[in-house]
């Protein structure tokens, strides 16, 4: 059984050879590509590229390719369980990537939260949105989605120290990728205060300040559940240092920057 592309043709284009064009480009722009980082983690945006595919493809080209990733998506639809795995390959326009069974198998043995649903993944774009880059970086690599819908700071650590002790029992060399766009729909300069609020407390490991920081703030980060789970795995694993890729909104594309929303990539390693 195969998860279809659900946004293709709408958030990335649907012809593999022009995607593959765009793509590169994004990942061309810059030097930073120059020295790869072997991250534990990352933050990557995933509305449709035009917008924030040029922060997507920058942070994920810094990092050093892995035989894996977990991804982890917010769930948008409302449907299915709050910490939804999906154990079917997903087809993208490179072609499928392989749901890797043995790190789902380790996740759902070792976490009390996490099961197996495909409900929540069937309409999510979250999650999608992020193969086709790894695909031109990364033609070999499997993959583990997991949707985040619900739960607290109690819940995301669990979740986190449960993906850090699959990891470890399975051996396999991973990055977990927490999918999110930053503020919604708020002024540029009221948007980027606030995304940097939350990005400080995220460069500084404060996993319980950036999620006070969030509710405070009342900040419009969709994913950020999902950064506070791989914050929490990460310290885990041992990372120590992180650091931000780049920082754009949807008004660096439109023009307009009276209503934004924010792209932040960040970078957790070692």
């Amino acid at each position: 059984m195969v998860r279809n592309s659900v946004v293709q043709g709408m958030f990335y284009d649907s012809d593999p050879r022009s995607l593959e064009k765009e793509i590169r480009g994004y990942c061309a722009a810059g030097a930073h590509a120059a020295k790869k980082i072997d991250a534990i983690g990352c933050i990557s945006p995933h509305a449709g590229y035009m917008y924030s595919g040029a922060v997507a493809a920058k942070v994920l080209s810094c990092m050093m390719p892995k035989s894996t990733y977990i991804i982890l998506g917010p769930n948008h639809t409302g449907m299915g369980v709050p910490f939804g795995i999906d154990r079917r390959n997903w087809l993208t326009p490179f072609g499928e990537v392989a749901a890797d069974q043995t790190l789902i198998d380790a996740i759902l043995s070792g976490s009390k939260l996490c099961q197996e649903d495909t409900l929540c993944h069937n309409r999510e774009h979250s999650i999608e949105v992020q193969l086709p880059i790894l695909k031109v970086l990364n033609k070999d690599f499997t993959f583990v989605p997991i949707v985040i819908g619900g739960g607290g700071g109690r819940e995301y650590k669990a979740v986190g120290t449960a993906l850090a002790e699959a990891i470890r029992s399975t051996g396999r060399d991973v990055t977990i990728i927490a999918s999110s766009d930053m503020t919604h729909y708020e002024p540029q300069e009221v948007a980027k205060k606030k995304d940097m609020a939350a990005v400080d407390r995220i460069l500084a490991f404060d996993l319980e300040g950036f999620l006070r920081t969030i509710h405070e703030l009342g900040i419009s980060m969709c994913g950020y559940a999902t950064a506070a789970i791989m914050l929490a795995a990460a310290k885990e694993l041992g990372a120590k240092k992180a650091t931000l890729v780049d920082y754009k909104t949807s008004g660096d594309t439109t023009g307009d920057y009276t209503s934004v929303v924010g792209y932040a990539g960040v970078i957790v390693y070692r």
